[in-house]
């Protein structure tokens, strides 16, 4: 299958193929991997429905060690060999590891991760579900050649992996070369991880996020433009290329932005992450009752949660979570939710024509396998009430053909006026509601429409690995086709996003209002399909949208590690005055940047890196950031 190309550092200059180059003479690698082992035909029953198993759907695949090993390689080889090239299908997959160890050095367990598929361990610590092999995802080569630009939605969660691939020559490592809603979390690595795929060119990259996970040896950053790890350590870190951030990490390369020969770079390093709650998982307990672990926040951390033994938090038994299908109706899902229940989704499409409402504090939804919730008829797929403590994690929401006006709300809308405005509900600072890995989509799959994707309105919220979307290529895509003005607003205070990717909105991509929130890491591309300057101008005087606007009623704002690219391909010059629209006041930004990218095909540009400071990018400086390192 052809994937359609992102122009995202379409041009990589001579000095970052030199880099590629010296990564890979460092790491001695060589060329011819091994041969895939063979793949059972799609549709076989999943392993693991034995007696006492609780029923995960029939795309839940749990492995037990006891299993042959050849029965496992077969069943994830299969789930393999459908997902690598379904980027719009609709299957979704989970496949999960009971605790103990999988493969041997004699005789590894060793494979690919493809489209909506889902990778965890089943043990309360990543170091009870060992893997000896690799779990990886590598290019995918087309008439483009071999890229992982389109490596989206999948994950690898909750293990420990040896590396152990003697024979894949040139693959030999741990590979994770991915784009935008690919997390890794909680997994230790003991061996080279690489965040590239080197072994076929020209190997272009748009990541992507880490969180509470150990990697003990080399992690290669290579040709990832840019890149989030949030409360890890890592052994030691290779390179960056435009937007590198850390925080909370420790073996972190030292702060260093812009890049420069003294330091290398760019890096943005932060001692600690300023508020974090990490994803609640699914695990099997010591009796083999199988339970939700929901993890307390954490306030100016560093590490993982889990070093120390069992982080803080609190236990849900599995009978305390309505297990739900796709053929169960809202009307049900709501009624199990009213009635105290916790939701688990999973692995499906769900067609939601009426609003999901969570309304008790410390709910949790949890999906698993990439769970998609496609709103229809217009509805608001989700939304949560005035209360804290929610979780809301693992899912992939889609917009329908019928405009929605949210596709997730949390707390109740309310209008902004700074500190006079009125508090949204009650909330808890100690007891912040999370969204973990939840992604957006408008276009894409099928037609959609939505004029924002996610709205907070509560104060207390942590946005813990978002991308929202508007698609640029798929079904449904066009200016006038997958119309959405916004991806993110956020009217609540206190709000902290840690690492935020918006991508296409046809408006503003991120609009804040909210006081005293912050943000470490944020992505953005402008609207490729602009048809005109006219049809694009937030005023009169203000040529386009920015990317990230915080409003005069936000009063305190921080952000750090902020990037934004323009590629305008209507063959007409599209400027936008600023990448970021901020009060001149009562901000602290820092480490800023915007890039022209792909001067062969590619208009206009970018004027203004944060309101009037920093100068264009456009076709006179492609593929080459302008920074600002802190504003005002």
């Amino acid at each position: 299958m052809h994937l359609p190309t992102r122009p995202f550092a379409s041009r990589v200059r001579a000095a970052r193929a030199a880099v590629v180059l010296a990564l890979i003479t460092a790491c001695s690698v060589l060329v011819a991997p091994a041969e895939a082992g063979a793949a059972s035909p799609a549709g076989s029953a999943p392993p693991g429905a034995a007696a006492g198993q609780p029923d995960l759907g029939p795309n839940a695949y749990v492995f037990d060690p006891s299993m042959p090993l050849a029965e496992i390689q077969q069943a994830v080889d299969a789930v393999a060999a459908e997902q690598i090239a379904n980027q719009f299908g609709s299957q979704r997959y989970a496949l999960l590891f009971k605790p103990g160890s999988y493969g041997t050095a004699d005789h590894p367990l060793n494979f690919a991760v493809g489209y909506y598929t889902e990778v965890a361990g089943l043990g309360a610590s990543p170091d009870d579900v060992v893997i000896n092999g690799s779990v990886y995802v590598r290019n995918q080569c087309g008439d483009s050649g071999c890229i992982a630009l389109n490596n989206f939605w999948r994950s690898l969660s909750n293990l420990t992996i040896n590396v152990t691939n003697p024979d894949f020559g040139c693959y030999t490592g741990e590979f994770w070369a991915v784009s935008q809603a690919a997390p890794m979390r909680r997994v230790h690595v003991n061996g080279l991880t690489t965040l590239m795929d080197y072994c076929t060119g020209p190997s272009f990259a748009s990541g992507g996020f880490i969180a509470d996970s150990r990697l003990d040896g080399t992690v290669v950053n290579g040709s990832q433009q840019q890149f989030y790890v949030r409360n890890s350590s890592v052994g030691s870190w290779t390179n960056g290329v435009w937007n590198q951030v850390f925080s909370g990490v420790a073996g972190a390369p030292a702060q260093c932005f812009p890049a420069q020969p003294s330091c290398g770079g760019p890096y943005t390093t932060l001692a600690t992450t300023p508020v974090s709650r990490e994803k609640p998982y699914l695990y099997v307990d010591g009796s083999g009752q199988y339970q939700v672990f929901v993890p307390a926040a954490r306030r100016d951390s560093a590490g993982t949660s889990w070093s120390g033994g069992t982080p803080a938090g609190r236990s849900i038994p599995l009978s305390d979570f309505f297990v739900a299908r796709p053929s169960d109706s809202v009307q049900e899902i709501n009624s199990q939710l009213a009635r105290g229940k916790n939701l688990l989704l999973t692995p499906g499409g769900y067609d939601i024509d009426r609003t999901i409402t969570v309304k008790r504090a410390g709910t949790v939804v949890l999906g698993l396998g990439f769970a998609t919730l496609t709103a229809t008829g217009g509805a608001v797929a989700m939304s949560v009430a005035d209360v804290p403590g929610v979780d809301i994690a693992g899912l992939l929401i889609d917009a329908g053909p019928v405009n929605s006006p949210a596709l997730l709300r949390i707390g109740t809308r309310h209008a902004a006026g700074g500190a006079a405005r009125e508090h949204n509900g009650w909330s808890d600072p100690a007891n912040p509601t999370g969204l973990q890995d939840v992604f957006f989509r408008i276009g894409g799959p099928h037609p959609g429409k939505a004029s924002v994707s996610l709205e907070v309105n509560s104060d207390h919220v942590v946005l813990d690995d978002i991308w929202a979307w508007r698609a640029d290529h798929g079904s449904g895509v066009g200016w006038t086709q997958n119309t959405a003005d916004t991806g993110v607003i956020v009217n609540g205070d206190h709000v902290t996003a840690t690492g935020l990717f918006v991508e296409h909105y046809q408006k503003f991509q991120v609009i804040w209002n909210g006081a005293y929130g912050t943000d470490v890491f944020f992505q953005s591309e402008l609207p490729y399909d602009v048809p005109s300057q006219a049809a694009w101008m937030s005023s009169p005087s203000t040529l386009g949208y920015a990317a990230f606007k915080v409003t005069d009623s936000a009063e305190h704002f921080t952000g750090y590690g902020m990037g934004t690219y323009s590629f305008f391909n209507q063959g007409v010059d599209i400027f936008a005055s600023h990448a970021y629209e901020v009060p001149t006041s009562g901000v602290e930004l820092h480490d800023l940047l915007t890039i022209f990218l792909d001067p062969a095909n590619g208009k206009g540009g970018i004027l203004n890196v944060v309101n009037d400071t920093g100068g264009p990018s456009t076709i006179a400086n492609p593929d080459v950031p302008v920074t600002v390192v802190a504003y005002p």
